[in-house]
């Protein structure tokens, strides 16, 4: 029995850190094509190509056309409109901050996960943990820099997108019990196509690009036609970001998520590898301190709520 469960930790373990690798070449990519397309073009071609790849790699191995069955639509609508636009906020951090800044901020996504636990859920969290998201705050603000001349708005997207996933995790805890992995990942892909659909057909001629500043110029372009030379990229973006919803949620269907979750942080080294070698930025000291501080923060949430036995506040994981 111990062996089963320890196979099933590290099979779990592994899928965790391919979600993360999965999930940090979708980073790289969406800051790569983010000067030369709109935002909700670049989220409509990545669910243009997700989407058919689930439908005839994936579907079959889950049952076919029951994944589209379910209990809970306009939970999933709900759920799928906090994925969509969080993903909408970690990019436009993505754009317009070194990656490894962005990734770092939105690493808090754990602390507000256990912050919404005790607001929605009424769970209750001691004076460590409430210590370690204090700490991990403190992180944020030591990369945002508020109040310098240093400080972006940019600053502020990546926290409202975790902000978002934890509302989204919230959502998924609910409805867990009766809605499998591949019934929301499928909602969720439908949610990215139409709402981005929907806002380029409202402002993809660009006619809200110039009343905007510049950290939302990706945000309000107009829609461009795609070079045949960055359809590579598209297809990474489609492939990398469907794979990372599977392998995430086959990891925490495997494994404990204590066991799990710690191995989701390899995409900070990740981001701060891409940073250096694609785009030539690096982290300054103060930036270093505020990464060490969200991590460490992170860490101990998920070490500190496996040793109670209570539930483990999850990294950042994009379901």
């Amino acid at each position: 029995m111990t062996v089963s469960i320890e196979r099933s930790n590290l099979i779990g373990a592994l899928c965790a850190f391919t979600a993360a690798l999965c999930f940090s070449l979708n980073d790289v990519a969406i800051k790569f094509v983010s000067n030369d397309y709109a935002l909700h073009q670049v989220v409509f071609l990545r669910a243009l190509v997700g989407i058919p790849t689930f439908l005839i790699l994936v579907m079959p191995f889950f049952g076919g056309f029951r994944v589209f069955r379910t209990r809970r639509p306009l939970a999933h609508a709900a759920r799928g409109l906090c994925v969509v636009f969080a993903n909408s906020f970690l990019f436009l951090g993505l754009a317009a901050l070194p990656i490894a800044d962005a990734v770092a901020i939105f690493f808090v996504s754990p602390l507000v996960i256990t912050v919404f636990s005790v607001i929605f859920l009424r769970e209750r969290v001691g004076p460590r943990r409430w210590a370690a998201i204090a700490v991990g705050f403190v992180g944020v603000l030591l990369i945002a820099k508020p109040g310098t001349s240093a400080f972006q708005l940019a600053s502020i997207f990546p926290m409202i997108a975790a902000s978002l996933y934890a509302v989204m995790h919230i959502i998924a805890r609910r409805i867990g019990d009766t809605e499998s992995a591949a019934t929301m990942a499928i909602y969720s892909q439908s949610c990215f196509l139409f709402v981005s659909a929907a806002i380029g057909l409202s402002i993809g001629d660009g006619k809200l690009a110039d009343l905007a500043p510049a950290d939302l110029d990706f945000l309000l372009r107009s829609w461009a036609p795609v070079d045949p030379a960055d359809i590579p990229i598209f297809l990474l973006l489609g492939l990398s970001g469907l794979a990372g919803v599977l392998f995430i949620s086959q990891a925490y269907r495997l494994s404990e998520a204590a066991f799990a979750a710690p191995f989701e942080y390899i995409s900070m080294p990740m981001a701060i590898l891409w940073g250096v070698t694609v785009f030539g930025t690096w982290p300054d000291a103060v930036a270093w301190a505020g990464i060490a501080l969200i991590l460490g923060s992170g860490l101990y949430l998920v070490w500190r709520e496996s040793r109670k036995g209570t539930h483990v506040a999850e990294g950042p994981v994009r379901r």
